[in-house]
């Protein structure tokens, strides 16, 4: 299982990577969920992770409750409205697009009432991740 989590911690650092570039690809989620599989399998590489300055703060923000700033909230929630909204059009039946749209509002519920809003205060600008 450790070598699992190793693998997927590895597979959601490169997505992260790649989401820092693309305009499409959110970064932060992907940082955060390699964060957690490297918490439970190799502390080295989350200390790895956790040391980069463009990603160390935020994960660190995200784990002591003080949550993820309002910028990345609103680029989650534009990205996740317009997949939800390709996905809901590609699928035929109606079962199926009832299904995505069910499953993107609950992401946004929690996104936004679940998860801490960073203020800006709470550290300089230079530590969010480039989104896209």
């Amino acid at each position: 299982m450790r070598l699992a989590f190793v693998g997927l911690g590895l597979l959601f650092t490169g997505l992260g990577f790649l989401g820092a570039f693309l305009p499409i690809l959110p970064s932060t989620p992907f940082f955060l969920i390699a964060a957690y599989l490297f918490s439970r399998s190799h502390p080295r590489l989350e200390a790895w992770l956790l040391s980069l300055p463009q990603v160390g703060p935020l994960v660190k923000n995200y784990r002591e409750g003080r949550g993820i700033s309002k910028k990345t909230k609103v680029l989650a929630t534009a990205l996740a409205l317009g997949a939800a909204g390709i996905s809901a059009y590609g699928l035929p039946h109606p079962a199926g697009q009832v299904a995505v749209l069910l499953l993107i509002a609950y992401g946004l519920y929690f996104i936004w009432s679940r998860v801490p809003t960073l203020a800006p205060e709470e550290g300089p600008k230079d530590q969010e991740l480039p989104e896209g």
